[in-house]
């Protein structure tokens, strides 16, 4: 009797896990279908748009609870017949129904992608329009630099798979099986049972940061194309940011990404192409190379920073859960994380060293400054377009969290919600949008830095999301399935990864302190 009524409750949690594991791709498989697949061509807009909708019930407090019921009527001897019923509660308002049919298959099945459409986001993601502020890395770092860059693609790809991995558990067959989907939910687990919640917290938190980090990037590097690009005009890098952030506002009305996923694909296609021109002109100069110039000592003041910018270049770790969880096949996930990155790490290897050789000590913190004017105005004027139209892509996500968690938390929420009976956006929550509109245009204005910056968000989120949690979480969700080598790298990444952070962090601090006291003086 004991063993038919545990076999019977063991059939219901398997069939739980893998009715939530449904559910989870078809919510990440709606998502992608809203937003359109263009839209997860951008370099950053698949790990983006993530943010936004992606397993808000897990980050807002939503738990799974399996709840087990007796058959009516039911007698011990049907085993065969047992079939599991798994339901989601929120704030003890009960059960949603389950969209799933009696054999466990969706109603609806939602379109997957190939590991080469998932390669093809990866590799946008790390290979985006930030790269441009490699070569200045290579001007403080030398060939330690270059060493940096093959490190962290390593490094990150190792992350990314144990990140991975942290999603799974071994059920009493051995077989692992999908329990967690997204970073919050592996954050929790870690966390649980005594600070259940405290873990998604803190990783939203470097969410929020990360992405309103970028917005001011976009500002930043913005403002300082324009300056660049027409250096005969009476009008200050300040302004033009002042200029830029003015075409952005409408940002502030935005209810979806469908008009601005359109471009996507197209803004990819101008940044390689754009990407191209420079190493184009950078070898028509080849005879002109500097080697000599490339050191094997570093300036350890300004360092730091670099290695903020060659980590920041390689984030993706935040939309991994999801994007393996929509995949065709999860088991090429391995495959494709290696084929990416060895792909980025080259292309970046080439981009930086290349560009540095050409210009040597006056290579600037965008390379594209660098540039006789007739081509960098060209060249300058695309990447302003395609940076002005990825700011939506950001800032909508960073809205989306806010707005959930100050407005929509379910009762829990700090403030009424901002959105009408009708979905209307009251006034509060237009002005939330315009406060964080403003707040990218003033961080850009004081601190017009893009290195500066950057190596700030590399060092304080980039390192947080890629190097420290996912192996502190992989050591403590994974710990007794987890071979000595393993513990040994997962511990040396989280030491090394500390290390960086604090000090590319310092130093960027440091560094923005100072340029803010430049510009309140100036």
């Amino acid at each position: 009797m004991a063993h038919l009524i545990r076999h019977k409750l063991t059939n219901k949690l398997t069939n739980a896990a893998h009715t939530v594991s449904h559910k989870s791709q078809a919510k990440v498989s709606g998502m992608f279908a809203r937003l359109g697949f263009q839209a997860a061509t951008d370099e950053e807009g698949l790990g983006f748009a993530e943010c936004d909708d992606l397993d808000y019930d897990y980050r807002q407090g939503m738990q799974m609870d399996v709840l087990q019921r007796e058959e009516e009527g039911g007698n011990m001897e049907g085993e065969g017949d047992l079939e599991g019923d798994s339901h989601y509660q929120r704030d003890g308002t009960g059960p949603r129904p389950s969209s799933l049919k009696t054999e466990g298959s969706l109603e609806e099945e939602k379109p997957k992608i190939t590991s080469w459409e998932a390669g093809w986001n990866v590799t946008n993601a790390i290979q985006g329009m930030f790269v441009l502020g490699l070569p200045y890395a290579i001007l403080h770092g030398g060939y330690l630099g270059l060493f940096l860059i093959i490190f962290a693609a390593v490094v990150c790809c190792y992350t990314g798979k144990i990140l991975i991995a942290c999603l799974y558990e071994e059920n009493e067959d051995g077989v692992k099986v999908r329990v967690r989907d997204s970073y919050v939910d592996i954050a929790n687990a870690c966390c649980a049972p005594r600070f259940p919640r405290i873990g998604g917290h803190v990783v939203n938190v470097a969410q929020i940061i990360e992405l309103v980090m970028t917005c001011i990037l976009y500002v930043v590097v913005s403002g300082n194309l324009m300056y660049n690009s027409f250096p005969g005009f009476p009008v200050s890098q300040k302004a033009w940011s002042v200029v830029a952030t003015a075409a952005l506002l409408p940002c502030a009305f935005l209810k979806n990404l469908k008009a601005v996923s359109k471009f996507s694909f197209l803004c990819t296609l101008a940044h390689f192409v754009i990407n191209i021109l420079v190493i184009a002109y950078c070898l028509s100069r080849a005879r002109e190379w500097a080697w000599e110039k490339v050191k094997f000592y570093i300036d350890v003041k300004k360092f730091p920073i670099s290695i903020g910018i060659i980590v920041f270049s390689y984030t993706s770790q935040i939309f991994l859960p999801s994007l393996e969880g929509n995949m065709q096949k999860p088991s090429e996930f391995h495959c494709m994380m290696e084929w990416t990155h060895i792909a980025a790490c080259v292309l970046k290897g080439l981009f930086a060293l290349v560009a540095y050789l050409t210009w040597a000590d006056a290579t600037k913190e965008v390379i594209t400054d660098n540039l006789p004017t007739t081509i960098r105005a060209v060249v300058n004027l695309f990447l302003v377009s395609k940076a002005l139209l990825s700011y939506p892509l950001p800032f909508f996500a960073a809205v989306e969290v806010l707005e959930k968690s100050l407005f929509q938390d379910g009762g829990r929420a700090l403030f009424p919600d901002c959105y009408g009976p009708g979905g209307q956006l009251k006034s509060w929550g237009l002005g939330l949008r315009v406060a964080l509109v403003v707040f990218t245009l003033l961080m850009a204005v004081f601190v017009p830095h893009f290195a500066l910056l950057m190596g700030l968000t590399g060092s304080l989120t980039g390192a947080g999301l890629c190097f420290l949690l996912p192996s502190l979480f992989h050591l403590k969700l994974q710990w007794r399935n987890l071979l000595w080598h393993h513990v040994f790298f997962d511990v040396a990444i989280f030491v090394i990864g500390g290390i960086c952070a604090v000090s590319g962090f310092i130093h960027s601090i440091e560094g923005l302190i100072e340029a803010f006291r430049y510009n309140i003086h100036d």
